[in-house]
């Protein structure tokens, strides 16, 4: 009898924390969700401001489903886009999003992925039709950020008329590029000219460069010569004044000149008067 009532109680147990988890559930501050009942959705949960915490549902004839409630992002697969210049470029895409509308949602999409996976096939046409009537340049470059803006506004166009219940937040062209084939071929049709462009400023740089050091030459000798004509002036001056100290000095400008080095070898009478103020002095001795 004790066995039997303690198998009851056990049972009874059981049921009640069963009818427990069936009734009570918690709903995170990051999560939004709805109530089934049979399947039909019945009402939204911590969508609008009710709230998150412990929330109670009919045991076993409700279920509810959590969405994530905040934003939410996937890369799309690289596509092949062909430009408004029929230039084909390999282009991918980079889409952040939010549920917006839990019930909406669930009876659009049901699910992240499903509801990735419509979003990546939206954005991709929204990017041919953008991008089809641009040219290859500005979509590498030039109006990169303009298109980008296009195509995000687009695509939330295309949304809101899908009724889904999602709100895009951002799209952004992550990649715009030529294709291999492509590069290569189109590489090898500037190489020549960027090449004869490269030779070119070469020639004209080499130009500027001999100019440049002509000029600086000819400004070179004529400060040259006009400092040596300032510096003939100042010894004129100064040797007028005192001819037997210009004698000297002139003398002893020779001797510099000539034996300066240390290793120079010279042939001359002792009477010379190349070295009479070796004997006597800047006097010179008066021979």
């Amino acid at each position: 009898m004790r066995s039997n009532r303690f198998f009851r109680y056990l049972v009874i147990a059981f049921a009640a924390l069963m009818v427990i988890t069936q009734t009570f559930y918690v709903v995170d501050q990051r999560e939004q969700g709805i109530v089934l009942r049979f399947g039909d959705p019945v009402r939204v949960v911590n969508a609008q401001g009710d709230g998150p915490g412990l929330k109670v549902k009919v045991p076993f004839l409700e279920k509810v489903v959590k969405f994530d409630k905040r934003n939410q992002a996937f890369e799309t697969d690289e596509e092949e886009i062909v430009a408004g210049d029929q230039e084909r470029l390999v282009v991918d895409a980079f889409v952040r999003f939010r549920v917006s509308d839990p019930l909406q949602f669930y009876t659009a999409l049901r699910d992240e992925k499903t509801a990735a996976d419509r979003l990546e096939r939206l954005v991709i046409s929204s990017l041919r039709q953008t991008l089809g009537s641009a040219s290859s340049e500005d979509i590498v470059s030039k109006r990169r950020s303009v298109l980008t803006r296009m195509t995000r506004d687009d695509m939330e166009r295309r949304v809101i008329a899908s009724r889904m219940g999602v709100q895009i937040i951002d799209v952004r062209i992550r990649r715009a590029d030529l294709p291999p084939a492509n590069e290569n071929a189109v590489s090898a049709r500037i190489k020549p000219a960027r090449l004869q462009e490269a030779a070119q400023i070469r020639a004209v740089g080499q130009q500027q460069r001999q100019q440049i050091v002509a000029d600086a030459t000819k400004q070179a000798e004529t400060i040259r010569g006009e400092g040596d004509a300032e510096r003939a002036k100042i010894f004129a001056n100064s040797f007028g004044r005192d001819p037997s100290f210009a004698a000297f000095y002139q003398s002893m400008r020779a001797y510099e000149d000539s034996m300066g080095q240390g290793d120079t070898t010279m042939v001359l009478s002792p009477d010379s008067d190349f070295f009479k103020y070796f004997e006597h002095g800047p006097t010179g001795g008066g021979r």
